[in-house]
């Protein structure tokens, strides 16, 4: 074997790892395992029959390159040349639970915080309910938001990513029936795991008043179910199990039915608003062979603990529910009450607009344009400089003047006609104004011709000449 190959198989590994399907329990100890195994194959990591890799503590903290690094280099035949299909999101979830550590994974709401986590170096990420709900609906996650937005919403999160994604499947939108419709949609829109829940509907956000769960029976029923939809659908998703039990019954109420979600075939357990470290110990103490996962709500009912903690604790997965969403609200609350007193997002508080455009893909798109280019379809200030709607325009220039409402000059500043795309990082209440169809009205002006001439919300007068 090649020794590149060896990085998550061998370094005084003690324990085993299971490569074959779920109704199997047999087991293959990684320091003899034949070289030419499949990896991409149907059978996968069983965290319910196998113990969770264990490496000396010098490789705990493995940069999220090399882990990224060491799960490629395990998708390829070791014994030849032939490479593997990609892995579906679920088997690169379970590798990535097998790596050593907790595995941090904050919650997105949209495509755009999704591909913000992955650019930041986050190997997974949930979807968060309450965020999709308030960015989506504007409304409390109260069981407002329905299935079939949760899967619309999910597929062009995980379509925007290349990370595996776990999704809020909430209470599964019904009884078991409906919770196996669920879990085969989420499979089809592309996640690699599901979060179910316990709970009544509707449902309560967890952390707050009025949470109910339904009976034992049922409650186990429905992983059942869920683990039937994966069987049935051929996929390998991750069923996160969570119970609400512990704030709406007791706690050993909620540590029954973790036990009990384990016995019927969930791959990770989470007791939802434990309220001391006491509390998560003991959680983390029940079917030792499968990974916990903790929720770090900040303001919630479970302490707040750093990654190193959690390891320490016992939890394997941690997700972050509310950071992203409640950080771009006190943004956006910012920005708009700076707005509305005349003022633009000081430099610091937001990326620039090459950033953004990075972030967004236009500069890679714009090389891959290149390829289906034609000569008619190339538009640049040159062409326009030469022929078109706008020919002349582009060499001539833009004078916007503000003055404020006492008086006294405010802005007067000049920018080439061609370069409109920043003018409203300058004048804001520019943003509504068709700039390109004032200028190609006034092709044929001479200088000094007056665009614009307006009072802003404020009371500041704004003027735009081509000059």
């Amino acid at each position: 074997m090649n020794p590149q190959h060896q990085v998550l198989l061998s370094r005084n590994c003690s324990s085993t790892v299971s490569l074959l399907p779920h109704n199997s329990s047999a087991s293959i100890n990684p320091t003899t395992a034949s070289s030419n195994l499949p990896f991409g194959s149907s059978s996968a990591l069983h965290f319910n029959q196998q113990r969770p890799l264990s490496l000396p503590h010098k490789f705990k903290h493995t940069t999220f390159t090399a882990k990224r690094a060491a799960l490629q280099t395990t998708a390829a035949y070791s014994g030849g040349d032939r490479e593997l299909a990609p892995e579906s999101p679920a088997k690169e979830l379970r590798r990535i639970l097998e790596l050593p550590g907790v595995v941090q994974a904050p919650a997105c709401f949209d495509a755009l915080s999704a591909k913000l986590v992955e650019r930041a170096g986050f190997q997974c990420c949930f979807t968060s309910g309450f965020s999709i709900s308030a960015a989506r609906l504007a409304l409390p996650d109260t069981g407002f938001i329905s299935y079939g937005e949760m899967v619309d919403q999910g597929q062009q999160i995980t379509q925007a990513v290349s990370i595996p994604v776990i999704g809020d499947g909430d209470n599964g939108y019904g009884n078991a029936m409906n919770v196996k419709r669920t879990v085969k949609g989420y499979i089809k829109a592309g996640f690699a795991g599901i979060l179910l829940e316990d709970q009544v509907s509707p449902k309560a956000c967890g952390h707050t008043q009025g949470r109910k769960v339904v009976s034992r029976e049922e409650a186990v029923m429905r992983i059942r179910a869920a683990v039937d939809a994966r069987k049935e659908s051929g996929s390998d998703i991750v069923i996160v199990a969570r119970t609400d039990s512990r704030q709406a019954v007791s706690l050993d109420e909620a540590l029954w039915r973790s036990r009990a979600f384990a016995d019927a075939g969930a791959d990770v357990l989470f007791i939802d608003a434990l309220a001391s470290k006491e509390e998560m110990k003991a959680f983390c103490g029940i079917s030792p062979l499968l990974p916990k996962m903790a929720n770090m709500l900040e303001g919630g009912k479970t302490p707040i603990l750093n990654p190193l903690e959690l390891e320490d604790v016992g939890y394997k997965i941690v997700a972050y529910p509310l950071s992203l969403i409640g950080v771009s609200i006190q943004a956006m609350q910012e920005a708009l009450a700076g707005l509305k007193g005349g003022r633009i997002p000081p430099p610091g508080s937001m990326p620039s607009f090459e950033e953004v455009k990075e972030i967004l893909g236009f500069n890679s798109y714009y090389e891959e344009e290149k390829r289906y280019s034609t000569s008619s379809s190339q538009l640049s200030p040159e062409r326009y400089g030469s022929r078109g709607p706008f020919s002349g325009i582009w060499s001539r220039t833009l004078r916007v003047k503000i003055t404020g409402r006492d008086g006294f000059e405010k802005l007067d500043v000049r920018i080439p006609a061609g370069f409109l795309e920043g003018i409203t990082n300058i004048v804001p209440a520019l943003g509504g104004v068709n700039i390109k169809q004032l200028l190609n009205e006034a092709t044929d002006e001479m200088g000094g011709k007056l665009l614009l001439d307006f009072n802003d919300t404020i009371g500041d007068r704004i003027q735009v000449f081509l000059e």
